[in-house]
């Protein structure tokens, strides 16, 4: 409480000083050495420290993240455990997780697919991750793929910011000029112009700023689910090849016929009355 009204007494003074101009340098001195005398060490440790982690933070890079985590699960728990994983991040709030894409294969005997993207908040997007492993885990599924990769959007994000400040600037000017009103009406004109020109690029300048700022807040989960196999190894597996493109051979050969079939008749039937009509004119023999 001393140190504040010290405080604002030297602020007083300060004033005075400078309003005046009579009072001599000497006083003046004496006056900022006493607020420095009374400035407590903590204090001016912490100002140091909030200092150097505001400057940290600035110059801390910006990166986006993906995480990629594949599945192996049963075909019959793939729809279960994507509904569970995706209520777990309904559950955190907009603000923490947003479901971006869902998706399921259709399932073919033993073989199914699905996926799930997520967007999630980059500081606990890896800790997310592994409680997402856990529920396909108690399904009876095991992790069979996963991988992390990153995109340093820090100089992207710094120039476009430049870029907006300058813009800025700009805009400021060219206003000051309009509300002024000087100069002819072609350079008003002009700076009409110029200031909707401006506001564009503005505009852009922001929305890429806001796109890559939320790449950076929330890092995207991507997730897939595979059951069983389109085809297993081993002696049966070219039996099965084989079975499968003689299948495919008749079926396209039933499908030619059925072509044929839908021209041959009606021209069949056509050329028959024909014959028939030539017959029927010809004159008696």
């Amino acid at each position: 409480m001393m140190m504040r009204r010290s405080l604002l007494v030297s602020m007083l003074l300060t004033v005075a000083v400078s309003g005046c101009g009579s009072e001599p340098a000497a006083e003046q001195r004496a006056t900022t050495v006493d607020i420095a005398e009374e400035k407590p060490p903590q204090a001016a440790g912490e100002g140091k420290k909030s200092d150097a982690i505001s400057v940290s933070a600035q110059n801390a890079p910006r990166i986006a993240y993906v995480y990629e985590y594949g599945y192996r699960l049963p075909a019959d728990r793939i729809a279960d455990v994507q509904r569970k994983q995706a209520d777990m991040c309904e559950r955190l709030g907009p603000t923490q997780c947003q479901i971006l894409d869902m998706k399921q294969g259709s399932a073919e005997g033993n073989y199914a697919s699905g996926s799930l993207s997520l967007a999630v908040a980059a500081p606990r997007a890896r800790a997310f991750g592994v409680e997402l492993g856990r529920v396909a885990g108690s399904a009876g599924g095991s992790q069979v793929s996963g991988g992390i990769s990153g995109e340093d959007l820090s100089k992207q994000m710094v120039d476009t910011e430049a870029r907006l400040r300058a813009r800025t600037v700009l805009r400021d000017r060219l206003m000051e000029v309009l509300a002024t009103r000087k100069g002819t009406v072609a350079e008003l004109v002009e700076a009409e112009r110029g200031v909707a020109q401006v506001n564009e690029e503005i505009d852009q300048a922001r929305s890429w700023l806001a796109e890559m700022q939320n790449r950076v807040n929330f890092s995207r989960v991507n997730l897939t689910y595979r059951a069983g196999s389109p085809a297993s190894g081993g002696f049966l597996a070219p039996i099965r090849g084989a079975l499968g493109s003689v299948s495919t051979v008749l079926g396209t050969i039933v499908a030619i016929l059925i072509m044929l079939g839908a021209v041959a008749i009606p021209l069949g039937a056509i050329g028959l009355a024909v014959r028939w009509a030539m017959l029927r004119l010809r004159p008696p023999a």
